[in-house]
């Protein structure tokens, strides 16, 4: 066999948005374009915020020097506590240079916190729905990813989370705005886990981590607040990307902020720094680096991403489909009509519609719709929509 059994294994079971992407591009062949509605993938629509180039071309024309040679591999100090300073006017949290490190995205952030946390055999938890690579991130580092059930909402279910925590469970990873479901947890809900982390780390006789994928924190509607993991929960962790609220997935840059009360701090700094090394990333991006310490207030344009959502909202409830608006993020999580949800997204292609079914993300019986399109996707999907509902309703 040419590729390990274990990648091959992989391969099956990340393959649905792939799937969908490569059926896109036949079906936009055939039909062209304009007649195909891809609401397959999370890919951000919009450019960056006007500032990014203004930021971007200053950097190039004064050419600092050593913008391109090694920093430490934490990231550049300067940058670092600008993030501190941010998150600390933001939420209230007294972190500093050392509580930031910058890494390549998200999912590098991920990597690299799980290869420091976690031991061998040791396990992670968190709530389905969810973003299917957190199985492979919690593999990388030689842990089990456990999944404990959401509410019918898509909220924390205490209960069910407190069922699955075991004398293994190493670490909590929870992800608000959510992908797939554009669902907020609220504070309540993340003051609820803090404790029974808190219960159980004093149970077991060691700290549970609670990490925090935070790719899309600044995109919320409704003037919704969201609750500051640092200020919940003494052992917690933030990993950040700028891909979502800078339209920037393609530069991945991201951070790493460490809360300065979590237990072991100083090891748990270190052990994070060495492991963005080790893993290969080295430093995050050192332009980069450099263009988001200057662009922290900014966000591209949300009313656009608010506006989708309600247009293709009212569309989607106008075929009869039965779901709640979500909160954040682009994305709707819908209840299938039939309990295959993968005939039902087979059905949707013959419409020209393309989506992923809820299987990809471990909640079988529903799919999700990403809405970082173009407005007149939106608009022309229209027609679409009613006639696949009539399939069903």
């Amino acid at each position: 066999m040419a590729i390990s059994k274990k990648i091959e294994t992989f391969m099956e079971r990340s393959s649905w948005i792939r799937k969908m992407f490569e059926e896109g591009i036949e079906l936009k062949k055939r039909y062209g374009a304009e007649n195909v509605f891809d609401f397959s993938l999370g890919n951000p629509n919009l450019e960056p915020p006007v500032k990014f180039v203004p930021v971007i071309n200053s950097l190039l024309d004064g050419e600092p020097e050593g913008m391109h040679k090694y920093m430490p591999n934490a990231g550049f100090p300067f940058v670092r506590q600008k993030i501190a300073e941010h998150l600390n006017q933001k939420e209230g949290t007294n972190l500093d240079e050392s509580s930031i490190v910058m890494c390549c995205g998200a999912g590098a952030g991920l990597n690299v916190v799980l290869k420091a946390l976690i031991n061998s055999g040791e396990e992670v938890l968190t709530i389905a729905p969810y973003f299917v690579e957190y199985n492979f991130y919690a593999d990388n580092a030689g842990g089990v990813l456990k999944l404990a059930e959401a509410n019918e909402d898509f909220s924390i279910n205490i209960n069910e989370i407190e069922k699955n925590l075991t004398e293994k469970t190493k670490a909590v990873i929870i992800n608000s705005p959510n992908n797939p479901t554009g669902r907020i947890y609220y504070q309540n809900e993340i003051d609820a886990l803090s404790e029974l982390l808190r219960v159980k780390g004093k149970e077991f006789g060691h700290t549970i981590y609670l990490i925090s994928d935070e790719p899309y924190k600044k995109l919320i509607f409704d003037d919704i607040q969201l609750p500051s993991i640092l200020q919940s929960y003494e052992n917690s962790i933030i990993v950040y990307s700028f891909s979502k609220d800078l339209s920037l997935a393609g530069e991945r840059i991201g951070y790493i902020a460490v809360n300065k009360n979590i237990d072991d701090y100083e090891k748990i700094i270190n052990a994070i720094i060495l492991c963005n090394r080790i893993l290969g990333f080295v430093n995050a991006p050192a332009l980069m680096q450099r263009v988001v310490a200057e662009l922290l207030e900014e966000t591209v344009d949300l009313e656009f991403y608010k506006n989708n959502r309600d247009t293709l909202y009212e569309i989607i409830k106008g075929a009869k489909f039965d779901f709640k608006k979500p909160e954040g993020a682009f994305y709707f999580f819908i209840k299938s009509p039939v309990p295959d949800d993968v005939e039902f997204v087979r059905t949707a292609n013959k419409h020209k519609i393309l989506l992923v079914p809820g299987s990809g993300f471990g909640r079988k019986g529903y799919f999700r719709v990403a809405y970082c399109v173009s407005p007149d996707t939106i608009k022309n999907s229209e027609a679409a929509w009613l006639k696949l509902g009539k399939n069903y309703f």
